[in-house]
């Protein structure tokens, strides 16, 4: 089974490459999709695509909708979704993305660690695994895409 798997969350860490790294050294029949993972160009494109604005939640708010044109393409265009939750901000759009996937219709795994199961207890109850590791998502979607 060919998969199309969308990695939303943080990006503050490497566990998009180590799954995708993961998938790939066995030969895994999956297309990633991402959003932009430099916070900086995420951040800064409202200003560099449409003038410089000086009003920062203009700022963040032209930049936020143009982001969200990719971020809803690869949620629709997946398969299944991964969200993982960090520890460096509170990942709200993560949180979104979540309710984005379940509102479509999409499965979604979760990763984060044990101590934001309170916090997440809802976006737990939707998801279809909750990992706490690259690795476990990595084991699930070699499951997923086997053929045995």
């Amino acid at each position: 089974m060919n998969l199309t798997v969308y990695l939303s969350g943080e990006i503050h860490s490497d566990w998009r490459n180590e799954i995708i790294r993961g998938c790939e050294k066995l030969n895994l029949p999956i297309e990633f999709l991402t959003p932009v993972t430099v916070h900086e160009a995420s951040d800064d494109i409202g200003a560099k695509a449409l003038d410089t604005e000086t009003d920062k939640f203009w700022y963040d708010h032209k930049s936020a909708k143009i982001n969200a044109i990719r971020i809803k393409a690869g949620l629709q265009k997946a398969d299944v979704v991964v969200v993982k939750f960090g520890d460096k901000y509170r990942q709200w759009n993560a949180a979104f993305d979540a309710g984005q996937a379940a509102a479509l219709g999409k499965s979604y795994i979760v990763i984060h660690p044990e101590e934001y199961t309170h916090a997440l207890k809802e976006v737990d109850a939707q998801a279809m695994a909750v990992a706490r590791s690259s690795d476990q998502v990595v084991e699930i979607l070699k499951y997923i895409t086997s053929q045995k």
